[in-house]
């Protein structure tokens, strides 16, 4: 459950240089900052088991899905443009759900306000795909596709957590680590997270005609490159 959270830090921290070595505007670069701060508290949580580290692993998946919708939304602007009563907005609710949270330690509370901004999300793709870039239809749904993976199995997991801890007991320890879903949560996530942003920076790269390349590392994980805008 800690290491398994690689998957959020490492490709974000090089999805983040390569943003801002394309000249994106900043936002796209905070945004796979924010994955990276979310898996970086993850990492620290499940090490420690400190509320504290609880708190640093929670409340970033906030501010960084906040980071998520500003990007989503505001894709169709031109270049440099601010919208200061959307980040207000963003502002103002990260910092409301921050302080209830602090008071009302109800997890139940940071799941619902987390649900919502996921919940924008879902619906902002979709009317981009479906209305405007039909042709990031598979980049979209396998994004979001992956990422209710994720989310169904860390519901099974704590549903049947006895059971699948008294199984593992039975089981060859190659096959014991693979019903660690939890640990198949953080993978997910992050990379249904990741193909999210990449989806975003598609969707700018083409509102502001600038031509993106699809390169695999390692002919396995997916990175965009973002040609230089043409005079």
């Amino acid at each position: 459950n800690t290491i398994s959270n690689l998957i959020m830090i490492l490709p974000p921290i090089g999805g983040a240089l390569q943003t801002y070595s394309d000249g994106l505007e900043f936002r796209y670069v905070c945004s796979f900052l924010g994955l990276a701060a979310v898996g970086v508290g993850s990492w620290c949580f499940h090490m420690t088991l400190l509320y504290e580290m609880q708190l640093l692993d929670e409340l970033p998946m906030i501010y960084s899905t906040c980071v998520f919708v500003y990007c989503l939304y505001e894709c169709f602007k031109e270049e440099g443009s601010i919208n200061l009563v959307s980040m207000a907005l963003l502002l103002v609710f990260s910092v409301s759900v921050t302080m209830v949270y602090l008071k009302w330690k109800e997890p139940v509370f940071h799941q619902v306000m987390y649900g919502a901004l996921v919940a924008c999300l879902v619906l902002r793709s979709i009317f981009i795909v479906t209305w405007v870039n039909p042709w990031l239809k598979p980049l979209c749904y396998t994004s979001l596709g992956v990422f209710l993976l994720g989310f169904l199995l860390w519901n099974i997991d704590n549903i049947f957590c006895d059971t699948l801890r008294a199984s593992r007991q039975h089981l060859p320890a190659g096959v014991a680590v693979v019903t660690q879903f939890h640990a198949w949560w953080h993978i997910l996530t992050g990379l249904g997270s990741y193909l999210h942003i990449l989806l975003s920076l598609q969707i700018r790269s083409i509102y502001l005609k600038r031509r993106a390349r699809v390169k695999f590392l390692g002919g396995v994980w997916p990175t965009l490159h973002i040609e230089p805008q043409r005079k």
